[in-house]
């Protein structure tokens, strides 16, 4: 369970990654590509490290798993997991909707989660059994009725494979109600889990995502009144594969599943 302390501490570390990445956005920065060939920015680097001192100084005993500077303490029950900037390219091109994203997992399960977007100071905060806050205040998920009336968010179609892009493109068509264009938006990022918490859109799927990419995801939706999971309907974990539902509406996952062909594989 995560305490009152480990919130605070989640939050002090949001402000000493945002103190970083503030000054570099629009700015002049270095960047590289790493070994799978995805950017990666001093700014990503630098917000990392102060996160990680921070960690280093006052819960010495936890673990951290951290995007760009890998793990520490391994073995601890409880793991610190960091994604700097969640939607790197976002950051590069100027456009400030990628975000910080801090989690803590007990046993390999999200327990804290936050999302923090630096520049327009927007900041979720999930705790699990306690509600989402957006700025301090409570935030709820939208009700859904049906996948025709949803809006439907992923990142990037470039991000599936040409097998996960048809199990896409099916819940794409039944969230356009079978129009050729429905309500479908592209790029975010965690950007829109938040907005999602928010009550502002209503359905996410992704694939290829990474335990940093979605752990501090999971308290945030959840908290809110909605439900993240893997495409077999399966809660998200340390080892999950990467393969990502968010519904604002937590009885719309039959339906989604159904429209995406993957019912036959749920448990």
């Amino acid at each position: 369970m995560a305490t009152s302390r480990d919130l605070a501490l989640a939050n002090r570390l949001a402000d000493a990654a945002g103190a970083v990445i503030k000054p570099l956005f629009r700015g002049d920065w270095s960047d590289e590509r790493k070994s799978d060939a995805s950017p990666v920015t001093e700014a990503d680097r630098a917000a990392e490290a102060a996160m990680r001192t921070l960690l280093e100084g006052e819960a010495a005993s936890d673990g951290i798993i951290g995007e760009e500077y890998g793990t520490l303490n391994e073995a601890a029950a409880r793991q610190w997991v960091l994604d700097p900037i969640d939607g790197t390219i976002s950051f590069m091109s100027g456009r400030p909707i990628f975000g910080t994203l801090i989690a803590l997992m007990q046993d390999g399960w999200p327990v804290l989660g936050v999302i923090d977007q630096p520049i327009t100071a927007e900041r979720w905060v999930g705790r699990i059994g306690q509600g989402t806050t957006f700025n301090g205040k409570p935030v709820q998920t939208r009700r859904c009725r049906s996948l025709e009336a949803a809006t439907l968010a992923t990142s990037s179609p470039h991000y599936f494979t040409a097998h996960q892009a048809d199990h896409y493109m099916a819940l794409a068509k039944a969230v356009g109600g079978g129009a050729q264009q429905g309500m479908i938006v592209y790029g975010g990022d965690c950007y829109n889990y938040g907005l999602l918490a928010s009550g502002h859109q209503d359905v996410i799927c992704e694939a290829g995502l990474k335990i940093h990419d979605f752990a501090a995801l999971v308290p945030v939706v959840e908290g809110a009144g909605g439900l993240m999971c893997d495409w077999a309907g399966e809660p998200l974990h340390a080892e999950s594969s990467g393969e990502v539902l968010a519904l604002g509406e937590p009885a719309r996952l039959e339906d989604a599943l159904e429209a995406m062909g993957m019912q036959d594989h749920t448990h």
